[in-house]
């Protein structure tokens, strides 16, 4: 018996594989403009002196600085309360005119509710503005203006922080639903009504949670314009400081971290509460109980018997949002008499503004142009190696913290508590400590820097991580991929533009708090901006003004560049 064997087909050609296109111009540019940064980051932690062997021989310092500290000199009970709720009336109110100023201005800068491209750019640029003059030089400005006291510090934290608050909350806005305002456009419904009825309800909690974390960042930034006036806590430290009374100052010092850590982690539940709109199908015995007996009224889960009422019922929710409402206006009420604002010093000091500004003009180089440029060439090595060095660190803390990539829950909520402990700690206390036990210079501002840096850039990189697609992980690790290499494929693929980003961002910021720790003598440009204020050498004040605000902006263009390139 035979037997037939079907035809062999012939071997089908070899498909062409599309090549990966080339890089484009842009890419390549990017690329080596990080690369620089790197190299220039490196290059200012040699050309500064930060080893290992500068770090060791400064531990007989720091012996001597902790004796000098230990016991702490808290001051009476009563007086500590006063500072404290001076120093949180002065940042409540800078935070409060930070949120009434940047509503108007992130409505203007918003593609779907400005007026027109011109009040958009415009609008856009003060946000940039705001965001690159450092508090510390408007406050040198305002204290010029309004002498000594809350004015100044108030006004210098809530313009500064426009920069901010203005910018997300144009995001905010941008990203609405838009059908509740076309809705009301359709029903007759006027712009102003579009945006009070259709706009800020859809926003209303990324307002507030904006506020609140604006709030932490501005009661760390207080203490540092306790240097240059500003009342409150931080001008008892600057005071107790330099009399080399460190019992008392790192008492206080204390008192401000446990105050910062605190705050850090109110405002956080207070803005996962805000942002986690909708109600957890989990609720609590109390709250099943309550409605059991209230039916429903508690929680506001049963619809109201008439479905002809117009005016939304007084449930739960509606009550404790009015309860809120009207307490968060008792505490504004509250922080305008804590911070004991004079309007009528106000008013004077706007009837003499054409003189102020007249004392600011032309700008001066005082016969010192080498030694500012070459301090802030200083300032800018300082911020690029605290980025570099707190970048190091701060890689292995977020990627700890993000919960899709270490799934052990006692991990990660660990690495997450670290990183609010770091964040509550102000950079100027860290300077300041550093200064004492390695001298005067960029070194301390570096380190105290890079430590700062650990807290943002690690719960940045803990939420860019948290971000990523799950299912790009899950398909790859379907494929029989390992937990790494599912890591650097999938995960880290995805949040790599993220991290540019926020290294970029980080840089930014480092360059202005280099500006700012320079009042302490941890290195820069700052020093001489003091000094300059000091002795009224105004013109000097607005030459060191322009040039860092030009630095600023040059970074800002970098990091807009290389964000929508990376893309």
């Amino acid at each position: 018996m035979t037997t037939r064997t079907l035809p062999r087909k012939p071997d089908a050609p070899p498909v062409d594989l599309p090549s990966r296109p080339a890089p484009s111009l842009n890419s390549v540019a990017v690329l080596v403009v990080l690369l620089g940064l790197v190299a220039a980051s490196i290059w200012s932690i040699i050309d500064l002196k930060i080893n290992i062997a500068s770090i060791v021989d400064s531990v007989d310092n720091a012996r001597s600085f902790l004796s000098r500290t230990v016991p702490l000199d808290f001051p009476p009970f009563g007086e500590l309360l006063g500072l404290i709720g001076q120093t949180l009336a002065i940042v409540t109110c800078a935070t409060v005119l930070s949120v009434v100023l940047s509503l108007p201005i992130a409505l203007l800068a918003a593609s779907n509710t400005t007026p027109g491209r011109s009040w958009r750019a415009g609008s856009r640029v003060v946000i940039v503005l705001a965001r690159a003059v450092p508090d510390l030089i408007l406050a040198i400005i305002f204290f010029r203006l309004f002498g000594l006291g809350a004015i100044a510090g108030i006004l210098a934290l809530g313009l500064h922080s426009i920069g901010m608050v203005g910018k997300l909350y144009a995001d905010a806005i941008e990203q609405i639903d838009e059908g509740p305002p076309n809705a009301i456009r359709a029903a007759g419904g006027g712009r102003l009504q579009q945006i009070t009825s259709g706009v800020i309800p859809q926003v209303m909690p990324q307002l507030i949670a904006t506020a609140l974390h604006r709030f932490d960042i501005n009661l760390r930034t207080s203490v540092v314009l306790g240097y240059v006036g500003v009342t409150g806590i931080g001008m008892a430290i600057a005071d107790a400081l330099r009399t080399m009374n460190y019992q008392r100052g790192m008492a206080l010092a204390l008192v401000v971290l446990i105050l910062c850590i605190l705050i850090e982690l109110l405002s956080g539940a207070l803005r996962s509460a805000l942002l986690g709109a909708g109600r957890s199908k989990d609720r609590g015995r109390l709250t099943r109980w309550a409605d059991r007996v209230s039916q429903g009224w508690v929680s506001g889960s049963v619809p109201p018997a008439e479905p002809t009422r117009l005016s939304p019922p007084w449930t739960g929710q509606r009550v404790s949002r009015t309860a809120f409402y009207i307490l968060t206006a008792m505490v504004i009420l509250w922080a305008i008499w804590g911070a004991d604002v004079d309007f009528a010093v106000f008013v004077q000091g706007l009837a003499n503004l054409p003189q102020t500004i007249g004392l600011f003009l032309p700008p001066s180089t005082g016969g010192i142009m080498p030694t500012l440029l070459a301090e802030l060439v200083v300032t800018v090595q300082i911020a690029l190696a605290a980025t570099f060095l707190g970048l190091i660190l701060a890689i292995p803390i977020g990627v700890l913290a993000a919960r899709n990539v270490m799934p052990n829950p006692s991990v990660h909520k660990t690495a997450r508590l670290l990183i609010v402990l770091i964040r509550g700690i102000p950079e100027l206390i860290i300077a300041i400590i550093f200064v004492v036990i390695t001298g005067l210079g960029g070194v301390a501002g570096a380190l105290a820097l890079a430590i700062g840096s650990i807290g943002l850039l690690g719960k940045l990189v803990a939420d860019s991580l948290e971000e990523t697609d799950v299912r790009v992980q899950e398909a790859i690790r379907a494929t029989g991929a390992t937990r790494p290499q599912v890591f650097w494929s999938a995960t880290v693929r995805q949040a790599a533009p993220s991290f540019v980003a926020h290294i970029l961002y980080q840089l930014d910021v480092n360059i202005r708090s280099a500006t700012l720790l320079g009042i302490v003598g941890a290195g820069g440009i700052g020093f001489y901006l003091q000094n300059a204020a000091r002795v009224s050498q105004f013109g000097v004040v607005t030459t060191i003004i322009l040039i860092v605000l030009a630095v600023v902006l040059i970074v800002e263009a970098i990091a807009i560049w290389a964000r929508r390139t990376v893309k």
